[in-house]
């Protein structure tokens, strides 16, 4: 058990907060020893990072991602954007609003121009996924694109107030959800091929229902009055019935399966910490119960050392079951649970931070 219950909000959580505090540093430090290259596992690796740092203030959290970020720029960037390194745009904007030093927000308002006037579209204005300077994959949709992408944007059209940049990322939201999500389960695709007209090998890979539910959850935390966006109110439905098909296939160990409804896929971390992430920042109170299963759960699947365990590695779309089954869940990943872990982590902790500051304020005024 643990040794205090946490109201955060309306949820009932069930966390010591000294021990969340050590694993969240621990999970910094593995992670930002990873030589990773500045591409998308890194991106949702250092997105994790930065909202360590916004939320503890902790400066060597932020000293560290600077400097690193710093020695990426002076070695070369890619030549070249991609959806996948526009990932790398999260972290870019927390340096930028913690230093005020305009080198990290040119090189995020340059991914910006790349997603608004070069990056592959199809149909409505739509993403095409990129993983390099290839057409890898022509016309296809992935759940991925709304981290990298979407919700990147959106929170740069947020920053600046700019109703073309936040119309955009929501679009974007709007056809994924159209595209991807089966409205008799509620579940998503990993992918949609909108030249053959299907999901190709048609299955609900639980990453992908990770970067749908997390990014998802964070559009009404961010944009301001998003009740006044009709777009929003297609967010906000999807992931309410998403969340309320996905607290059913959680597992008695708290987690979620790679291939979520087949029984014989393994747990994979990374998908379970998106989705108890997306309902933690959600925070309805009937899934405080799935929530501190996920805690439990979670918690058993971080090493000593930070290192976050029994994450698939990265994933296309690939054509059978056996082809997402098969994928090596033995190696630390920045991709999915270095960053993921960590906004779920932090996600309980902000929502108690919150709650506390409200309360100060009630009986101070201050």
């Amino acid at each position: 058990g643990y040794p205090e219950k946490e109201s955060a909000g309306m949820l009932k959580l069930d966390f010591d907060r000294k021990e969340i505090a050590e694993v969240i540093d621990r999970i910094v430090h593995k992670t930002m020893n990873m030589d990773l290259t500045w591409d998308w596992p890194c991106g949702v690796a250092y997105y994790g990072i930065a909202k360590a740092w916004e939320v503890t203030k902790n400066e060597e959290y932020l000293e560290l991602l600077k400097n690193r970020v710093d020695e990426y720029m002076e070695l070369g960037l890619p030549p070249q954007w991609t959806v996948n390194t526009c990932a790398m745009g999260h972290c870019l904007i927390t340096l930028y609003e913690a230093t005020g030093d305009e080198k990290y927000w040119d090189v995020a308002m340059s991914k910006v121009a790349y997603l608004r006037k070069d990056a592959l579209r199809f149909g409505d204005h739509v993403l095409q996924h990129t993983v390099s300077a290839n057409n890898d994959f022509p016309e296809q949709a992935w759940a991925d694109t709304l981290f990298m992408a979407a919700f990147f944007l959106l929170r740069v059209g947020v920053k600046l107030k700019d109703e073309e940049i936040i119309e955009d990322a929501l679009n974007q939201y709007y056809w994924h959800i159209h595209y991807l999500q089966n409205p008799e389960t509620g579940l998503y695709y990993h992918g949609y091929n909108n030249i053959t007209g299907d999901h190709m090998s048609g299955f609900y890979w639980g990453r992908a229902n990770a970067w749908a539910a997390y990014t998802m959850s964070q559009v009404g935390a961010i944009l301001p009055e998003a009740y006044l966006y009709p777009k929003f109110l297609e967010v906000t439905g999807s992931l309410n019935e998403q969340l309320a098909a996905l607290k059913l296939l959680q597992t008695e160990n708290g987690l979620w399966r790679t291939i979520l409804d087949d029984e014989e896929s393994y747990e994979e971390v990374s998908a379970s910490a998106g989705i108890a992430a997306a309902m933690l920042e959600k925070g309805n109170p009937l899934h405080s119960k799935y929530i501190n299963k996920a805690i439990k759960g979670l918690l058993a699947n971080v090493s000593k050392d930070g290192k976050v365990m029994n994450v698939s590695g990265g994933t296309a779309v690939m054509k059978d079951r056996d082809g997402y089954r098969e994928i090596s869940k033995r190696w630390i990943q920045g991709l999915g649970a270095q960053g993921l872990a960590l906004a779920f982590f932090l996600g309980g902790c902000l929502r108690l931070m919150m709650r506390r500051r409200t309360a100060l304020y009630n009986q101070t005024g201050v």
